[in-house]
């Protein structure tokens, strides 16, 4: 169960308040990406069930409470702290759907300390997955033909992050994983090779390849660029041969030149009658190397993605918020510059060609081809229904992806989209907007 105190301070500061002065009324809160890193046309929702999973759980232990009383927190907070459980409703975006700014990726409704207490655990795992399953996303589309394998956990920025990018990268496409905690924990495939290391550690290249084929029985993949490429190359062709694997086995290319050497490697395999043998390259690959390797129209099969996907490294972020739309029945707008926020609770309106239509929670849709993209996730603190498959996640992508214009899928410079606004919800802005200043001016003459 993951802590109640894994948020901001401030957030425990504004709860007590509310939890002390009786203020239980209902409050909606929107998380939504307020702009796109410019080389993003899209997003891929994700991150949702492991939210879901903290709000279920959300609790104060008797330890929380002990620690909470040594930075200043009263009995009486300490008290109302122990009574705390989210009972709230959630409604989300389903993980796999590709969302644009300013749409709500998930909606909570519930007391207002509620929603208050599970911000940051939220926004920390819904930027982080979200961010990290867009690259995921993109490697995939430059990738074309080549089976993607995810190679990122050494790099992922912590044990966590490297559980949930595997999972992330099998959602929107990758073949499977190097992380083999991560396999067993989300049912995905266990991918390996061998390391340099082991070609060293024998006498010979050779040696070691026909070892390892030997020792792991229908794990062929041979590292040949220890030494020298084309010499190992060489050196696995006799191993597959002198052992009998022509249709099984498999090169490694880890650095250099890859798509020069695969097509070297490809003429030496073809050239021994090897045809069947696939060529595996990996190394500082994201997707601007795998669409260039693409359109050089490199012989490759596969390739291991790890260090840039795993981290995001063009666009490690994104600009996301958790901003209170509603409270006790009325719409609340923030108005700081560059940072207002649009009033009420929300539903996204998608036509077909990923065209999206922001209203209100209850508008009807604008269209009779609209499809409704918040769902009730949770009720009354309680998951609706069993976990999502990870399978349905990754349909769900993959219908969005064949959709995106190709404006939207440029990988450099992408068109910038954001849903229309319905006339209700502009309505409803210019009055919350009203009210706002009326009340950010009322000690001020105005």
């Amino acid at each position: 169960m993951a802590s109640p105190l894994l948020t901001d301070l401030y957030g425990l500061n504004m709860a007590a308040s509310y939890l002390g002065r009786g203020m239980d009324q209902d409050a909606t809160f929107s998380l939504f990406v307020r702009q796109l890193p410019t080389s993003r046309g899209f997003l891929v929702a994700a991150g949702l069930d492991d939210c879901l999973d903290h709000l279920e759980q959300f609790c104060f232990a008797g330890d929380d409470l002990d620690y909470l009383a040594t930075i200043g927190f009263d009995a009486a907070a300490l008290d109302a702290f122990a009574r705390v459980r989210f009972t709230g409703e959630v409604r989300a975006v389903p993980e796999g759907r590709v969302v644009f700014a300013n749409e709500p990726l998930l909606e909570v409704t519930a007391p207002i300390a509620e929603a208050q207490l599970v911000e940051s655990f939220l926004l920390n795992q819904v930027t982080m997955q979200t961010t990290v399953a867009t690259k995921a996303a993109r490697c995939v589309m430059a990738a074309g033909h080549i089976d993607l394998v995810e190679f990122g956990f050494r790099r992922a920025q912590g044990i966590d992050a490297g559980l949930a990018v595997a999972r992330l990268a099998v959602m929107v496409g990758f073949a499977g994983t190097s992380n083999v905690e991560a396999a067993r924990r989300f049912g995905l495939t266990p991918v390996g090779t061998m390391a340099h290391s082991y070609v060293e550690a024998f006498p010979s290249e050779l040696e070691a390849f026909r070892s390892f084929a030997q020792d792991l029985a229908g794990q062929s993949t041979f590292l040949v660029d220890t030494y020298d490429t084309v010499g190992g190359v060489g050196h696995a062709i006799e191993a597959i041969r002198s052992l009998g694997l022509d249709q099984r086995a498999a090169i490694r290319i880890d650095s250099g030149d890859l798509a020069a050497m695969s097509r070297r490697a490809r003429n030496l395999l073809d050239g021994a009658g090897l045809p069947e043998v696939r060529i595996f390259v990996s190394g500082g690959l994201d997707e601007f190397a795998l669409e260039a390797l693409v359109a050089s129209r490199a012989p490759i099969d596969a390739a291991g993605v790890g260090t840039r996907m795993a981290t995001a490294a063009d666009a490690p972020y994104v600009d996301s918020a958790y901003k209170l739309v509603a409270f006790d029945g009325r719409g609340v707008v923030k108005l700081s510059e560059d940072k207002e926020t649009l009033p009420g609770p929300k539903q996204v309106y998608r036509r077909p060609g990923l065209v999206d239509t922001l209203c209100l929670r209850h508008e009807p849709p604008p269209t009779s081809d609209s499809e409704a993209l918040l769902a009730v996730v949770m009720d009354h603190g309680e998951r609706i229904g069993p976990r999502d498959p990870l399978a349905a996640a990754r349909a769900r992508f993959e219908r969005d992806r064949d959709a995106l214009a190709p404006e939207l899928r440029n990988l450099a410079r992408p068109a910038a989209v954001e849903p229309v606004l319905s006339a209700r919800l502009r309505e409803l802005e210019r009055e919350a907007r009203h009210q706002a200043r009326a009340r950010g001016g009322e000690h001020f003459g105005g």
